[in-house]
């Protein structure tokens, strides 16, 4: 039977004690890891979230009745033990911090007892995603995820230290808002006073920062809980936090210099990671030229090559209406795989299809100098030489090809270089490659709305010098934005925002808006604007992806304490769920049950 703790005290965590206190009587609490019974001795390994630590039980010590009970304990049974710490007298066990010393009991109390868990609680586990999160409570008492959560804790600490100590002021945002269709989907909560309407929940806290700036507050951050209604990825999930800042009187380099060293001391309280400054910065248009990506892993080269002007005569069809169309025709160089078996490189055609290819040409340049291609015969020898040596090709390498309009390019290749990196094992998962990417497009144009929409959101400053493109040619105007990037993920990203209304009011009649509309949905802002409002700028990181980064995890689950599924749900708590016909009818809302039967027959 469970015990109470009739006054025991716990003085130090398992992990907490070291040679240091060799001689020092302790009361230690946690779950046994292991227990084995050698006859007259029983060693339990306590676990708590510090680490684990090795107890010792001999009858003449610890009494009968302790003994007794150190005989009955199991896996995750919840246990206290009063005893002596001692140096181990057998072997020292070097893959535990404690593992030169032991704790040798005198006394010991069951605390709870426990059922065998349905798997075993242990770093690096190889059970199952989906049974893990079915028990989240258990996969959490798991070393290596606990650590993972402890170092959330520790960079949510460093960088509230930090930006306090550079007088920002933590500032709390509304949670129920007003649904702002423009990007993501919204999650909608239904308003029980206010029959018909909903609320939503903020995908970011844009609006509100903004208006603080409008208030006076000159420095605001906020830990911010965002919601997006959207497809989830490893990267990805509905609820997430944000490190969300925004700064008045500043303009790009004030931000970029604070974040820089907000980046620099958050890694080095962290981790210890050093990083230097300044950080590297690319222009957007770069970043797509060279990577054919905004957000590129630059620990690896494998750049792409436009070789459109050396392919643009040529007798290749693929390439010529590419070009006729107003696309581009460009490479990827997989060096040293010219003999690379055909089925491999059909997988690789088949990976291309899947982010938008018809297809994908390619060229081995063999090791005697010969080639071996897909398109050689609608080509003559010097065009294949010309195009080799624009491609920076020599014997032995693998040339790869997309063509088509620059975003369709852009992103295969992008993808492309990725893939063939991993499998070339050419990515040092031990490098930490920061990067700035500046100067976005303002606009990009929805083929499905038949419009622009705003790249970042429709706040974002215009570059100074575009904004008389605007009228003219709005495709081209670039933004006053910024994005930090980790090893070719998206870690945050910020801008200048626009701050005079006739700019506001321009941006909203480019993406569609009518002067009505734009105040329906974001006259409180626009309102607030008339009233005396400072330059501002700001960004916002995912603090989760950043720890994931930093832990070097494979997917974002593994740094939330109870994240969901692909599917938006928590196979531990099984929401989403149906409610009772009371609260549907207090919130006036009907299921229709045939629309729903019809969506899961689809």
């Amino acid at each position: 039977m469970a015990e109470a703790m009739k006054g025991l005290k716990r003085t130090h965590r398992c992990g907490e004690l070291s040679t240091v206190n060799v001689g020092e009587n302790v009361t230690v609490m946690g779950w046994v890891q292991k227990q084995r019974n050698k006859g007259g001795l029983i060693f339990v390994d306590l676990r708590d979230r510090s680490g684990i630590l090795q107890i010792v039980f001999e009858e003449a010590d610890c009494g009968a009745e302790s003994f007794a009970k150190a005989e009955k304990v199991r896996s995750e049974f919840v246990i206290a033990v009063v005893g002596k710490v001692e140096k181990r007298a057998g072997a020292v066990n070097e893959n535990l911090a404690t593992g030169d010393i032991e704790v040798r009991a005198t006394q010991m109390r069951i605390l709870s007892e426990a059922e065998t868990p349905p798997f075993p609680i242990e770093a690096d586990s190889k059970t199952k995603e989906d049974l893990r999160l079915k028990y989240r409570y258990l996969d959490l008492r798991r070393p290596d995820l606990q650590r993972n959560i402890i170092l959330k804790s520790k960079i949510s600490a460093a960088i509230r230290s930090f930006l306090t100590n550079e007088g920002f002021l933590e500032i709390e945002t509304p949670m129920l808002t007003k649904s702002t269709p423009e990007g993501a989907r919204d999650y909608l909560v239904p308003s029980r006073v206010h029959p018909g309407n909903f609320y939503a929940l903020p995908q970011s806290p844009q609006i509100f920062k903004q208006l603080l700036m409008c208030s006076g507050y000159d420095r605001y951050f906020q830990l911010a809980r965002c919601f997006r209604d959207e497809d989830l990825r490893a990267d990805r999930q509905p609820e997430f936090t944000q490190v969300d800042m925004e700064l008045s009187f500043v303009d790009v380099e004030d931000v970029i210099e604070i974040n820089e060293r907000l980046i620099q001391y958050v890694c080095k309280e962290a981790i210890g990671l050093d990083v230097q400054l300044p950080i590297p910065r690319m222009k957007w248009i770069d970043a797509m030229n060279r990577y054919g990506s905004d957000k590129p892993d630059t620990r690896f080269g494998m750049e792409l090559h436009d070789v459109s002007g050396v392919v643009k005569d040529c007798g290749f069809g693929v390439f010529t209406s590419a070009l006729e169309n107003g696309g581009s025709v460009r490479g990827i160089n997989a060096e040293g795989q010219a003999e690379m078996p055909r089925k491999k490189i059909d997988a690789l055609v088949e990976f291309a299809k899947g982010y938008g290819a018809k297809g994908l040409a390619y060229l081995s340049v063999m090791p005697d100098g010969s080639y071996k291609s897909s398109f050689a015969k609608f080509m003559t020898e010097e065009q294949l030489d010309a195009l080799v040596k624009a491609m920076e090709g020599k014997p032995g390498d693998l040339l790869l090809f997309a063509a088509d309009k620059n975003s369709v390019v852009w992103n295969v290749l992008g993808a492309l270089r990725l893939e063939v990196g991993k499998q070339m094992g050419m990515i040092d998962n031990d490098k930490f490659n920061f990067l700035w990417v500046t100067e976005f497009p303002l606009f990009e144009w929805s083929e499905e709305e038949e419009r622009f929409v705003a790249m970042h959101h429709p706040f974002t400053m215009p570059m100074d010098e575009d904004i008389p493109l605007l009228d003219t040619d709005p495709g081209k105007v670039r933004a006053k934005a910024y994005d930090i990037v980790l090893n070719g993920t998206e870690l945050g990203g910020g801008s200048v925002r626009i701050y005079q209304n006739h700019i506001q009011e321009k941006m909203f009649e480019k993406l569609g808006f009518t002067k009505e509309e734009a105040y329906e949905r974001f006259g409180f802002l626009m309102n607030a604007f008339k009233y005396g409002v400072p330059p501002h700028a700001g960004l916002a990181y995912g603090l989760d992806r950043l720890v994931m980064l930093l832990v070097k995890a494979d997917s974002i689950r593994e740094v939330i304490a109870f994240p969901k599924v692909k599917d938006a749900s928590c196979l531990m708590s099984e929401a989403p769920n149906v409610v009772d016909q009371k609260q549907l009818d207090e919130l006036f809302i009907q299921i229709d049950e045939e629309a729903i039967k019809g969506q899961n027959e689809e």
